[in-house]
């Protein structure tokens, strides 16, 4: 049975983050909102709860998975980051955006894209996101939370806690959230490709 806490979406209570951060590094998997939606999420070294977001979303090794940052300042450890890309970065984040690009060593290899090596990067626009970020101290590993057969991102989490609470261990009730996913822009080759539009303006890309 998870843990479900009604979380502040402007000024969110640092005890419940603090509840969070430990039941991540104790292993757990968490769902929190994000500016796109919910989302799943896991501490980035840990295999076991990898697993069980693959099982809950029905993933295969061609997925990217994201790092979730709470800066940039965290970039350059885990992708390889020209200086055009670095400043349309730093220019459209926090925001609705996932980026991909090809990922360092210090990436796990199972959060790799299998055939291209490349990991989404992602700097979130939403204060729940970016305190439990920044009290764990290092990049959340991190997926959207679209359930099999769904093409729409969870956005009630009264409704994740009815079909989740026994997959997950804890549930960070942010209010009702919109259902657009993220933006994706690939910096993976020598251009930046637009790979899908969602609640990011493309403009900045293109």
């Amino acid at each position: 049975m998870s843990q479900f806490f009604y979380i502040h979406p402007e000024n969110p209570q640092a005890r419940l983050i603090s509840q969070a951060v430990a039941i991540i590094r104790n292993g757990g998997v968490v769902v929190y909102p994000t500016d796109s939606g919910y989302a799943l999420g896991c501490q980035l070294e840990n295999k076991q709860a990898l697993e069980r977001i693959c099982q809950i979303r029905r993933l295969d090794d061609k997925h990217n998975f994201t790092l979730l940052c709470r800066d940039l300042s965290e970039l350059s450890l885990y992708a390889r980051v020209d200086n055009t890309a670095f400043r349309l970065l730093k220019n459209n984040t926090p925001g609705p955006y996932t980026f991909i690009f090809k990922g360092t060593k210090e990436v796990p290899r199972r959060l790799m894209n299998a055939r291209r090596k490349t990991i989404g990067i992602r700097v979130p626009d939403n204060n729940i996101a970016l305190d439990l970020l920044e009290a764990l101290g290092e990049p959340l590993m991190s997926t959207s939370l679209i359930l099999p057969g769904n093409e729409h991102t969870e956005s009630d989490p009264e409704d994740i806690r009815d079909k989740l609470e026994h997959a997950v261990d804890c549930i960070l009730n942010g209010g009702y959230l919109g259902e657009q996913p993220t933006t994706v822009i690939d910096f993976s080759e020598d251009e930046p490709v637009v790979a899908r539009v969602g609640s990011g303006d493309v403009a900045p890309f293109q």
